[in-house]
């Protein structure tokens, strides 16, 4: 009995499709590995907040209105917590992204202001490739932004 296509040799049980093309196969793969760089390539911010044990405990404040300095305002004030933001370096995020997560934890906290005490693009992380013979180590950075929240009095 004379074959016609080599895939029916195979015995395969019954409702089993025939291997798609390999230029269909490769485009999808091609497609699925694009994909996987767009992601990859997104710029990300993200914020917490821990607030300091025996600090007050004010209702929420407004995003909106809440500072953000460079130095500790000279009228008194009271320390209600840290908030700590980590964002991507390549592709950095915009400025106005990073300010609005540093507002957002502030405000959850009740704080009028924050008071940015480090903003550094420090070692995150390292990325090995290649064989096991020749090796190659990258590392990854990332940009810290560390802040006090405060309320005045």
């Amino acid at each position: 009995m004379a074959q016609n296509n080599w895939f029916e040799s195979f015995n395969l049980p019954a409702g089993t499709s025939k291997p798609r093309s390999k230029w269909r196969a490769a485009a999808f793969a091609a497609a699925l590995a694009g994909y996987a760089l767009m992601l990859a390539g997104c710029a990300t911010v993200s914020a917490t907040s821990t607030q300091y044990v025996g600090a007050p405990h004010p209702a929420p404040s407004d995003p909106a209105k809440v500072e953000i300095l460079r130095a500790e305002p000279t009228h008194p004030f009271d320390r209600l917590g840290e908030i700590s933001v980590d964002a991507s370096v390549e592709p950095s995020p915009p400025i106005a992204d990073i300010e609005a997560k540093v507002r957002s934890e502030s405000a959850k906290l009740g704080a009028d202001a924050v008071v940015i005490v480090l903003d550094r693009v420090v070692p995150t992380g390292v990325y090995v490739s290649g064989p096991w013979w020749g090796r190659n180590v990258d590392t990854i950075t990332g940009r810290k932004l560390i802040g006090v929240a405060i309320k005045y009095k």
